[in-house]
């Protein structure tokens, strides 16, 4: 038996706050691998669509690929539910509506809308504090978007 088996009511991992950033591409990325699959498509998608806006254009390429390194390995052990409660507690008000547009734009670009993408985004929007009236004007104008 090891020292440190039983739990002494610790947690087992520490959580860090995210910076602005990384909580806005957390959200992006959990929202795009919520259907259980993140391709290499997918991947690119997320970094183009980050790239383009302000809050990341001092990023460089490494930055960047540091970022969504970081990011991916709480993806990996502790679960998507892990990396969003994270994302959303790091989030700043301000930025919850853009992240909300581009994580429904990313989960629309492929064309398909799993059942595990709606619900997602329903509790996206839910727990970021955006009304239904925005949500949903946000959705369509994606839905638009996305047609072409």
């Amino acid at each position: 038996m090891g020292l440190f088996d039983k739990n002494f009511g610790l947690q087992s991992q520490v959580q860090e706050a995210l910076s602005p950033a990384e909580a806005f591409a957390a959200m992006t990325l959990a929202a795009t691998a919520s259907d259980g699959y993140l391709s290499e498509g997918q991947a690119r998608g997320i970094s183009s669509a980050l790239s383009r806006m302000k809050l990341f254009r001092s990023y460089s390429n490494d930055v960047m690929n540091r970022m969504f390194d970081k990011l991916l390995i709480i993806l990996r052990r502790q679960g998507i539910d892990a990396l969003f409660n994270l994302a959303k507690e790091s989030l700043p008000y301000e930025l919850r509506e853009a992240a909300f547009a581009v994580a429904t734009d990313l989960v629309l670009a492929d064309g398909i809308l799993t059942q595990e993408e709606q619900d997602f985004l329903t509790d996206l929007y839910q727990a970021l504090g955006i009304s239904g009236d925005i949500a949903i004007k946000i959705v369509q104008v994606m839905l638009i978007k996305n047609r072409g």
